[in-house]
């Protein structure tokens, strides 16, 4: 195919070299005359490994050039690659101007231009960047959207110093566009590379860099706080640490990233007390370890405000818990929302299928009856009378006979497992886990 790349930087000149070594012919784009020139040259505008290597190569067979003419890169090419920088600005935003300036220049010489025409945008970029970029190419060539061209949410994972390993083993390719057109062109452009072709919707595609990134600098100061108390207590931090990788059942996998309600029950609550407390009596500040409570603690707000802005005063609680299948009471999230609410006056009851007040026992009995003293007095044995008695429901378990009898009756209710879509589920809609 034959491809423009806008912007000569880190990601657009190993996409030069990359797209070119998969046999494709690859236009550079740049206003700075002197990376044109480096690449015409044969020379890769960055220090990279391997990089030097692929543009001499695909630069003398003719599969490379560069210039900084917009009008001969489009004329030339079928799908053009948005790769400019995207820098903070001073309020932390990244800054779109790179990105606009070339939309509009992109869009001005599709005026020119027969055929459909397909946009890919590799920078990392604000939400919305997307539908901006439409909009601007769309006026500048009073082309329409997703007839004449489509823009391509594309975001690249890239490190540096393995960036060419990186393109042609990449964990998944991301894209998103209104266009089933133009993912289809984006398929072919990248039909050589080893990964999965993940389609996604365009918001996703936009995010989805700023959650990996964010995810991978938490994991380095989480690695370094854990270091530091290690060093204290004269462990070994690497035998730790790998001990910690190795578990990929649980430690290192999909388990507890699914976004939902707070954690709670007897283990982790306590743990994370315990060792924010080693810490401190070391003197070690470990700011990340010390906030994790802190943010469990303001998702439960969340979830007691939504509750309070429903404006209902008759609630049920279909479970208490901390999680389903289990009778254990303990540090339960559900169980300090329907404290605060009975502290507030609401008409609170619960109907729990693991509670059995003559079965619990021990240090779970305990904390039951410190934290609600008259625990009998809100707990209802039969889902009819449970039912009737409310006017809405707060989800925490899956009681499946007990929801299908409150959809029935069409009366709202909230998952708190889906809390954060502010989801109420009627009759008719039915309910998912």
């Amino acid at each position: 195919m034959n491809i423009s790349i806008f912007g000569l930087g880190y990601v657009g000149c190993v996409g030069v070299g990359c797209l070119a070594e998969l046999g494709h012919n690859v236009i550079g784009v740049d206003i700075d005359k002197n990376k044109v020139n480096l690449i015409n040259e044969g020379k890769a505008t960055i220090v990279e490994n391997e990089i030097d290597e692929l543009i001499q190569k695909n630069t003398e067979t003719g599969r490379i050039n560069a210039t900084s003419n917009v009008e001969e890169a489009i004329k030339n090419s079928d799908v053009a690659i948005i790769c400019v920088g995207t820098p903070n600005d001073a309020n932390g935003h990244l800054n779109m101007k790179y990105i606009e300036k070339v939309a509009e220049e992109i869009g001005k010489e599709l005026k020119n231009k027969n055929g459909f025409f397909t946009i890919a945008i590799r920078s990392t970029v604000m939400p919305g960047t997307n539908h901006k970029v439409r909009d601007i190419v769309a006026k500048a060539s009073n082309r329409t959207p997703n007839n004449n061209f489509a823009v391509v949410s594309n975001p690249e994972f890239l490190r540096e110093g393995i960036a060419v390993k990186d393109f042609f083993n990449p964990p998944y390719t991301v894209l998103a566009s209104e266009s089933e057109k133009a993912i289809d062109v984006m398929k072919k452009v990248y039909s050589g590379i080893n990964a999965d072709i993940k389609i996604v919707d365009i918001g996703t595609a936009e995010l989805i860099k700023f959650v990996n990134n964010s995810f991978h600098a938490l994991k380095v100061a989480f690695g370094n706080e854990i270091g530091r108390i290690c060093k204290e207590l004269n462990v070994d931090v690497f035998s730790l640490m790998d001990l910690f990788v190795s578990d990929t059942i649980l430690n290192i996998s999909p388990y507890y990233f699914r976004p939902g309600f707070a954690y709670g029950g007897s283990c982790l609550p306590k743990d994370l007390k315990a060792l924010n407390t080693i810490a401190h009596d070391k003197y070690i500040n470990t700011p990340i370890l010390s906030s994790i409570e802190n943010s469990n603690r303001n998702h439960i707000d969340f979830a007691y405000k939504m509750i309070l802005a429903k404006g209902f005063r008759n609630i049920g609680f279909v479970g208490i818990s901390f999680k389903s299948g289990t009778d254990d009471l303990r540090f339960s999230p559900t169980l300090e929302l329907v404290e605060r609410l009975l502290g507030k006056g609401y008409n609170v009851s619960v109907y729990d299928s693991n509670i059995q007040l003559s079965r619990l026992t021990g240090k779970n009995r305990e904390f039951m009856f410190s934290k609600l003293p008259h625990i009998d007095r809100i707990l209802v044995n039969k889902e009819e009378q449970f039912v009737e008695q409310n006017d809405f429901f707060v989800v925490s378990h899956k009681q499946k006979s007990l929801i299908e009898k409150i959809l029935i009756t069409e009366k709202p209710l909230l998952e708190l497992n889906k809390v954060i879509e502010e989801l109420e589920k009627r009759h008719g809609e039915g309910i998912t886990w």
